[in-house]
């Protein structure tokens, strides 16, 4: 199976997601393109490709907009193939309804705003210390103490479940691979 793995990343977290999903997918053998959507080359296209995986993550509710553009130019074709999104997120981590239904929220509104039906997965993301300014940094400090989590100056942690990604990913491999494909996922 010819698959896409397209992704859209601040500080790097949805980099290595997308890196460990494409690996996850190499290793049953399927021919894997994975692509920084700000780096992609300008006729990428997901006919080329038998499924497609998009990953974003989430700051301030908003996703990297080259990866909302490339999903609303080719929805038409990505609602038509088997294709997941995941949406990258501290919060998805957490077990506060609220947060989770922010979470959801945003993820309904990328679908509305793209026109893309995607099957969405939300994937925690890890703070990322030393990759943030001074006013992020602080930002960031001041939510992890809301979160009680303790964590030194120049660490970083992350809050990523590599096994239920595994899982996801597997699950989203056999789908996208059975003879009934374009009704079981999107």
């Amino acid at each position: 199976m010819k698959t896409l793995v397209l992704y859209g990343t601040t500080e790097g977290q949805t980099r290595k997601i997308a890196e460990f999903v494409a690996n996850r997918l190499k290793q049953r053998r399927d021919n894997v393109t994975l692509a920084h959507v700000a780096d992609a080359p300008s006729d990428l296209r997901p006919d080329d490709y038998d499924a497609a995986i998009l990953a974003a993550s989430l700051h301030a509710g908003i996703y990297q907009e080259p990866l909302i553009k490339f999903a609303r130019a080719h929805q038409e074709r990505l609602n038509l193939m088997p294709s997941m999104f995941l949406s990258v997120s501290l919060s998805a981590a957490g077990k506060e309804p609220e947060e989770l239904r922010g979470i959801a929220e945003c993820a309904e509104r990328f679908k509305r705003e793209t026109g893309w039906a995607a099957e969405v997965h939300h994937v925690a993301g890890a703070f990322r210390f030393t990759e943030y300014d001074f006013f992020k940094r602080w930002v960031m400090r001041l939510i992890a103490w809301e979160k009680g989590v303790k964590i030194g100056p120049s660490q970083e942690l992350e809050l990523t479940d590599w096994d239920a990604l595994a899982e996801i990913a597997d699950d989203f491999r056999t789908r996208a691979a059975s003879p009934r494909k374009a009704s079981t996922v999107a």
